[in-house]
């Protein structure tokens, strides 16, 4: 298994495309967080997280890959790559619910143009991922459902699992192993402007004291960072981490949704989703944070 991986992060590297360890069996990094970082090796100098860390560097892949049976990411923004994430329905789903694919074959026909004959890679759940080169001059971040239901895109900010992978739901794998073809531009024009009436800015400066302003600024950022599968949770322990600074009066409610919210559409996730778990997860902290403690 060990080797059989080796191999995976090898080829994906000799192709050009950084990777970073995954935990065995599952889709999250194996690396080190923030608050647990030794200081030492790639973080001499602070904290690298794992977009930073990931590397063509076959040594540097040996060495991680000697020992466990590390699946494999490739992150996406580093390796000059824009991958469609396809993916199936909920299993709750009702049978007559499309799956990405489906969604994705109509996009094209609506805007005139063939399916892309491009690299594509089935997931563990039987969906797609479609390998596009990065459009130069043009620094695209992660979207969810942009351009449809069960589409979701990845580059900068983004990783995904690499063929070779394995999950308890199934193994990762090549099914057109043709080379990533350059990003349409009629879906980079998709992916650069948003459809929505309501345009997302960052968020506006807040007067608060310093350390409710320091908490607000390392919360949106771990928001931003979060790494696939862990976007939602970040969000919601962020929001219940701010929450008390609402209550305390340190913070007005309406600067931190907006801040959370630029900050969990930033990671990738809907807007809708980001108001739901934003609004869960401040009402529960202001109603257990009602009276500040005594230092």
């Amino acid at each position: 298994m060990n080797r059989h991986l080796l191999f995976a992060a090898l080829d994906a590297a000799e192709r050009g495309w950084a990777v970073l360890p995954l935990r065995p069996g599952d889709k999250r990094p194996a690396l080190h967080g923030e608050d647990v970082c030794p200081g030492i090796g790639d973080c001499a100098g602070g904290h690298r997280k794992w977009e930073e860390r990931a590397t063509i560097d076959p040594d540097r892949i040996r060495r991680a890959w000697g020992d466990l049976p590390f699946n494999v990411g490739i992150a996406t923004g580093p390796s000059g790559l824009v991958v469609v994430d396809l993916d199936m329905p909920k299993r709750k789903s009702s049978t007559g619910t499309p799956n990405g694919v489906t969604t994705f074959t109509a996009l094209c026909e609506r805007a005139g143009h063939a399916v892309p004959n491009t690299r594509t890679v089935r997931t563990a759940s039987g969906g797609v991922h479609l390998y596009f080169t990065a459009p130069s001059g043009v620094r695209l971040g992660n979207t969810a459902g942009r351009l449809g239901k069960r589409i979701d895109t990845r580059a900068w900010g983004g990783y995904v699992v690499a063929p070779g992978s394995i999950t308890p739901t199934g193994a990762y794998a090549v099914v057109n192993d043709v080379s990533p073809a350059p990003l349409p531009e009629w879906l980079c024009a998709r992916l650069t402007v948003r459809h929505s009436s309501r345009v997302m800015a960052a968020p506006s400066a807040v007067r608060a004291s310093r350390y409710a302003a320091a908490g607000l600024n390392a919360e949106t950022a771990s928001v931003r960072q979060a790494p696939e599968g862990e976007r939602n949770a970040t969000l919601l322990r962020a929001a219940r981490a701010l929450g008390r600074f609402i209550a305390w009066g340190d913070l007005p409610r309406e600067q931190v949704e907006e801040a959370l919210q630029w900050a969990g559409e930033q990671a990738g996730l809907s807007p809708r989703s980001c108001e739901a778990t934003i609004r869960s997860g401040l009402n529960w902290s202001i109603a257990r944070n009602g009276q500040r403690r005594a230092a």
